[in-house]
C-alpha cells in the first residue's frame, strides 16, 4: 500500500488545484506514470505515481489540495485499501469545500469550476464570469481564459458585404502581448514597484575566457560559452558573498542554502528564466547539458514548473556584439541580476550588477564584481 501525496511544487503557493485525473479509478498504473494534472499559480504540471498498483482516488477534480495532502492510494495486489473512500465528492478534500471561494468564485449552479490562476488571469484580461460559465468544460484553466481573451482581441472576419471601418485619424491599431510577454511585464512592474535597485558595472577582458570556452567545448563535448562560464563562476562565489543570493523579509535577510542560478533565454518565442538548482555542485558538463536543454525547451515553451522557479540569482545575457551596456531589472524574490555582454571583438566587456539596495551596498557590489572579474579573467 502506498499513498500519493500532493508534492510541494513551488515556494509561492500554499495550495494547488487538482484540475484533472489522468487515469481511471481502479486502473492499474506503473511507477512513474502520470496520474494527475495540477495547476499552480504559474503553470500546469503532471503528478506521477511513485509505485505500481491499483489506483484509488481520494480527492475529486477541482479540489484545492495542500502540499503533503494524500490525494490517492496505490494498492498492491492482494492488499486492502487503508483509507476510507470519501462519502461524497464534495467531501473528498477539506480544502475543496465552500470555505475556499477563490477556487470556485465563478462556479454557479451547474457551471464550471474556475481555478484560482484562471480567475486571476480572467480579471486581468477582462474575461467575464458569463463567458467562463458558457465554456463547455468542467474546470476552467488558464489556457481556456487565454483562448477567450485571444478570441476577443482577434479582428473580426468580415463577410463579403461587410467593410471594416478604418482607424480614426491619429489612431494606431493595438497589438496584444503574447502570454510570455505578459508574464515578463508583470515581473517588471512588480520589480519596479517593490525593489529599490542600484547598479554597478566593471570592465572585464573576456578574451582568455572565450578561448578557454572553446577548449572546454571539446573537453566536455558540450557547447560551452559565456553563459556556462558565468554560471559556474557566480555559483562559486556563494560561500563568500551569501547576501547576494539572499531574499529579504522586512528588515531580515533570508540566506540561501545553495546558489540557484537563473539564466535568461530568449530565442524569439519569449523571455524565459530557467534555473540551475544548486549550481555550485554541478560540473561544467552538467551546466552545459542543462542550458542546452533549456534552449531547446524555450523554442517550444516546454518547461516544467521546477525549471522556472527557485532562482536566487539571475544572469541576463546580451550577446549581440553591438551591445556594450545593459541594465537588467532585479527579478522579484532575488537580490541581484548580472548583465553579461559579449563585444564582437571578444575583449573588453562591461559586466554590470543590478542589486537590491536594501540588502547590498555599493562597496559590497564592487567587491563582488572584483572577485568575479578575477575569477573570469583567470580562466586559462
Amino acid at each position: 500500500m502506498a499513498e500519493l501525496s500532493m508534492p510541494k511544487l513551488n515556494n509561492n503557493d500554499t495550495d494547488y488545484v487538482l484540475t484533472a485525473w489522468l487515469v481511471e479509478d481502479g486502473e492499474a498504473v506503473t511507477a512513474g506514470q502520470p496520474v494527475a494534472e495540477v495547476e499552480t499559480s504559474k503553470a500546469s504540471q503532471e503528478v506521477e505515481a511513485g509505485s505500481a498498483g491499483t489506483f484509488r482516488r481520494l480527492a475529486r477534480e477541482g479540489a484545492r489540495c495542500l502540499p503533503g495532502e494524500v490525494i490517492a492510494e496505490l494498492v498492491a495486489e492482494g492488499a486492502q485499501p487503508s483509507l476510507p473512500r470519501p462519502a461524497a465528492p464534495a467531501a473528498a478534500s477539506a480544502s475543496a469545500t465552500p470555505a475556499a471561494p477563490a477556487a470556485s468564485a465563478a462556479r454557479g449552479s451547474g457551471g464550471p469550476l474556475v481555478t484560482r490562476p484562471a480567475r486571476e488571469l480572467a480579471d486581468r484580461l477582462g474575461v467575464t464570469a458569463g463567458q467562463l460559465a458558457a465554456l463547455d468544460v468542467t474546470v476552467v484553466r488558464t489556457e481556456d481564459v487565454q483562448a477567450l481573451a485571444d478570441a476577443q482581441a482577434a479582428p473580426p472576419n468580415p463577410g463579403p458585404d461587410t467593410s471594416t471601418p478604418a482607424p480614426a485619424a491619429g489612431e494606431r491599431p493595438g497589438v496584444p502581448l503574447t502570454r510570455v510577454q505578459q508574464a515578463v511585464a508583470r515581473a517588471v512592474e512588480l520589480s519596479h514597484r517593490t525593489v529599490p535597485t542600484a547598479y554597478t558595472v566593471v570592465r572585464m577582458d573576456l578574451g582568455p575566457a572565450l578561448t578557454r570556452a572553446r577548449e572546454l567545448t571539446r573537453e566536455v563535448r558540450r557547447p560551452v560559452g559565456l553563459a556556462e562560464l558565468f554560471v559556474q563562476r557566480v555559483a562559486a562565489l556563494h560561500a563568500d558573498f551569501p547576501r547576494f543570493f539572499s531574499s529579504i523579509d522586512g528588515s531580515t535577510a533570508i540566506p540561501a542554502e545553495a546558489p540557484h542560478i537563473g539564466v535568461t533565454v530568449d530565442l524569439g518565442e519569449g523571455l524565459y528564466v530557467p534555473c540551475l538548482h544548486d549550481a555550485a555542485n554541478l560540473t561544467l558538463r552538467e551546466i552545459a547539458t542543462r542550458l542546452t536543454a533549456y534552449r531547446i525547451a524555450a523554442t517550444k515553451g516546454g518547461f516544467d514548473e521546477r525549471d522556472l522557479t527557485g532562482a536566487n540569482f539571475v544572469i541576463t545575457l546580451h550577446t549581440d556584439g553591438d551591445v556594450v551596456l545593459a541594465i537588467p531589472f532585479v527579478f522579484p524574490g532575488t537580490a541581484c541580476a548580472l548583465a553579461v555582454t559579449a563585444p564582437s571583438d571578444g575583449t573588453q566587456a562591461h559586466i554590470g550588477l543590478a542589486y537590491d539596495h536594501r540588502l547590498i551596498n555599493g562597496r559590497d557590489a564592487a567587491l563582488f564584481l572584483k572577485a568575479l572579474k578575477n575569477s573570469v579573467e583567470g580562466l586559462v
